[in-house]
């Protein structure tokens, strides 16, 4: 599926849709899949998703994406949307069936789902707004492409709802790569290819992959008590009873840091790990781990203070010298917020009830990003990065198939890793990053903006259309 864990937790600020009528779905195979889907989107539990994907998944694609990766990913995102009430049937066909959906929280969504042979589903797509069914257009040039992008960012651009950085690229292949707006609205400063731009809760993907990296090396083990590694946790009882694997796939019962201690503490004395401790370490549980699943930032935050532990550095040290310099990112960092950061582009969000004006997030931000987010990149860095875990220069093969599909594989896959997809985003006031990626087309989509959410989710949902038709 084109839809991983991150890019589900961050679908966030869309336009509320007016309410429809529900849609009837055809009555064909695929229009049974499809209902089926919703209802169990609706009413559904564990045991119902795995009964679906048991179903109506074909072999091929369960042996490269389990079962249980698949109905983890749905009860997150279950957990998010609520509920999907149809608007309407976009396309039908024995291919493809694509439908606008209202989730209970007012986000409109498309959701395509992909047919293979004996109508067993090979892929179901979730993107923001309403989009075109993908098989409805022609195959595009890569001018047709380039032409396409750039007259949609400049109305955008014009309309002032898109600042930032838009990189596209197939395989090694750059299609388009160009810079947007300001870095800085008081002196004019423009945006370019190197401005760095806060990728908001991008960065726990960085976490994920040091955490493989040690379990790589027999320095962890995903069922790993966080105990065994934080001795003077400050909440011993929480430390005995989850592990890293509930870390990882926010399963823990540890909450958010965003609440009223946050706002009343000083951002400027948010500057290392064992600072955040004090927002949530004395928090109860929010349920039994391994029981539910609610956005944890600050069960990245505790999977930042293990790395430092077994490292014996600091996150930021650890990440620079294993993920950043090996794969080539000489302008990726944590970069203190009072530094004096070359090309770092301010971020812009608008006061609460005013889509005209802008002011600044240096009040909203901490004085420090963390392993939880709120590190800075460019597209160049970020294109390396992705480049560097697909040809196994970060991990083992079979370790960065885990990065790209939830699983680990029996034997490791060959390189450059031809499987497995994600969407990963970021979003904050003043912060909206997004990256998209499939290793089999070898499509790769990274819009990084200073703007509010969706700034760059949607340019980056719209440019992965036109990189589908790419001939």
């Amino acid at each position: 599926m084109n839809y991983s864990i991150l890019k589900i937790l961050f679908l966030i600020f869309l336009i509320v849709y007016s309410g429809k009528p529900q849609t009837k779905f055809p009555d064909s195979p695929e229009g049974k899949i499809a209902a089926s889907y919703i209802q169990t989107f609706n009413n559904g539990k564990e045991k119902d998703w795995r009964q679906f994907f048991l179903e109506n998944v074909s072999e091929k694609e369960l042996k490269e994406r389990s079962i249980e990766s698949r109905v983890e990913r749905s009860l997150i995102m279950q957990k998010e949307l609520k509920s999907f009430e149809v608007q309407k049937l976009i396309s039908s066909s024995e291919k493809e069936l694509s439908l606008l959906v209202k989730a209970e929280n007012g986000e409109i969504l498309t959701i395509s789902f992909k047919f293979g042979p004996m109508h067993k589903l090979t892929g179901i797509h979730i993107m923001m707004g309403e989009v075109a069914s993908e098989e409805t257009g022609p195959p595009m040039s890569k001018t047709d492409v380039i032409n396409a992008i750039e007259t949609y960012l400049s109305e955008l651009v014009q309309s002032d709802k898109f600042s930032g950085t838009v990189f596209a690229a197939r395989d090694t292949n750059i299609v388009f790569k160009n810079a947007y707006g300001f870095a800085d609205k008081r002196f004019n400063t423009p945006n370019k290819i190197n401005t760095k731009f806060n990728l908001g809760s991008i960065n726990k993907f960085f976490t994920r992959l040091a955490i493989a990296q040690l379990a790589e090396s027999g320095k962890l083990s995903f069922d790993d008590f966080i105990i065994e590694h934080l001795p003077d946790y400050p909440n011993k009882m929480i430390a005995e009873k989850v592990t890293i694997k509930h870390l990882l796939e926010m399963t823990s019962g540890l909450g958010d840091f965003f609440g009223e201690k946050y706002q009343m503490l000083p951002k400027d004395k948010i500057r290392n790990l064992k600072d955040y401790l004090y927002l949530f370490s004395q928090d109860t549980l929010l349920f039994k781990p391994g029981t539910n699943r609610r956005y944890s930032n600050a069960g990245y935050i505790v999977l930042g203070l293990i790395i430092e532990k077994i490292s014996g550095i600091d996150y930021y040290t650890y990440v620079k010298e294993n993920i950043y310099k090996p794969a080539g990112m000489e302008n990726t960092d944590s970069y203190p917020m009072d530094a004096i950061t070359p090309n770092l582009a301010t971020g812009y969000t608008h006061p609460e009830g005013d889509s005209i004006n802008w002011i600044s997030n240096i009040y909203t931000a901490p004085g420090r990003g963390s392993s939880a987010g709120g590190g800075y990149s460019t597209v160049d860095d970020l294109y390396k990065f992705i480049q560097a875990l697909r040809y196994g220069k970060l991990l083992s093969p079979k370790y960065s198939a885990w990065m790209l599909t939830g699983d680990l594989p029996t034997n490791d896959p060959e390189l450059p890793l031809k499987k497995g997809d994600f969407g990963i985003a970021g979003g904050a006031p003043g912060i909206n990053a997004a990256i998209e990626f499939d290793a089999e087309s070898g499509n790769l989509i990274i819009v990084l903006s200073n703007y509010d959410p969706p700034a760059a989710r949607e340019v980056a949902d719209k440019i992965r259309i036109w990189m589908k038709r790419l001939e």
